[in-house]
């Protein structure tokens, strides 16, 4: 009798740990797995990839744009494509808000998701094509292979005023950048880490032409670039938005240079700036300008950790057919 009582418990407590895989997806409870597609679209990575390297040769400032996009998408409600629905009866944009400004190449990751639907219809959501889109970017440009988890679905809403709200204004200082992180599960130094993702491109003088305010007591740029950015940003303000500067001094490559940058006081915004000088985080800025693999390496961790939190997965959501608008009004 004993031994069919523990027969039974063991059976009992295998069921449960089974049930709990399942409700989970097997990945710890997020519902993203890797090779997700592998069974149902095991084209979908490669038709991605392809399909980016296809049209990045006609721009080269693409990774640096798709970059932008996955942040902006996921800093929002979670990485769930809402940044690509556009405005109906239902909803205002997120690329209305004044913060989304200078988001672009998003005809890329139509590209992408009509490519992959012609594959495999209905399958592959648009949130996970953005993610994919931002790894190979980033690969492409010789950044680290990022090995990310998918399985996002598609939200229904998108909102301007939910954009307002949820991103960073340029003034955002280390304190600030570090809450919002922490809130997403990211330490300082995977914090530090991510914000490398300022290698690559440009930044608008609409973005940093507040630290040539006399009255500004924040750290203080080097006065060759001072000198060099205000030259360049010295049209009407009006106007500042269509100027710009290089993010580093090899912005069209994913590399450290950013944090050596960062410690010769060449740092655009704000919170570029506080980075080398904040102890919190100064000792991770001089390790990555040190050890580029380091880098790559917590900038990979950070980067799941980033496009995995709050993701809609399982039921929740949908895929859409064209990343441009719900299948069904919410």
């Amino acid at each position: 009798m004993l031994a069919i009582l523990l027969m039974l418990s063991l059976l009992g407590s295998l069921s449960f740990a089974n049930a709990q895989e399942s409700s989970s997806g097997g990945d710890g409870g997020s519902g993203l797995k890797h090779k997700f597609y592998a069974l149902s679209c095991p084209q979908a990575e490669d038709i991605a990839r392809r399909t980016l390297q296809r049209n990045r040769m006609s721009d080269p400032t693409a990774p640096a744009a798709l970059l932008r996009v996955v942040f902006h998408d996921c800093q929002v409600e979670g990485c769930d494509a809402s940044i690509l629905l556009e405005t109906s009866s239902a909803m205002t944009a997120e690329t209305v808000s004044e913060k989304n400004f200078s988001i672009r190449r998003l005809d890329y990751i139509h590209d992408i998701k009509a490519a992959i639907e012609k594959e495999c219809p209905g399958i592959v959501s648009c949130a996970d094509i953005i993610v994919m889109a931002a790894r190979d970017a980033i690969a492409m440009s010789g950044g680290p292979q990022i090995p990310i988890e998918t399985g996002r679905r598609d939200t229904l809403f998108a909102s301007n005023l939910n954009a307002d709200e949820a991103l960073p204004p340029p003034t955002l200082t280390v304190s600030e950048m570090l809450d919002t992180l922490a809130e997403k599960g990211l330490d300082i130094e995977e914090s530090v880490a991510i914000l490398g993702a300022h290698t690559l491109g440009v930044g608008h003088c609409l973005n940093f032409i507040n630290r040539f305010d006399p009255q500004d007591n924040g750290p203080q740029m080097s006065p060759f670039f001072s000198t060099a950015l205000r030259v360049l940003c010295q049209s009407p303000p009006s106007m500042s938005n269509a100027t710009f500067a290089p993010n580093d001094l090899t912005n069209f490559m994913f590399d450290n240079q950013y944090f050596r940058d960062l410690q010769g006081q060449r740092g655009l915004l704000t919170v570029d700036a506080e980075l080398p000088i904040d102890p919190r985080t100064k000792k991770h800025v001089d390790l990555f300008a040190l050890n580029q693999l380091l880098f790559f390496a917590k900038f990979s961790d950070a980067f799941v950790k980033l496009t995995s939190f709050n993701v809609l997965t399982g039921s929740d959501g949908e895929i859409r057919r064209d990343c441009r608008a719900v299948n069904r009004e919410p």
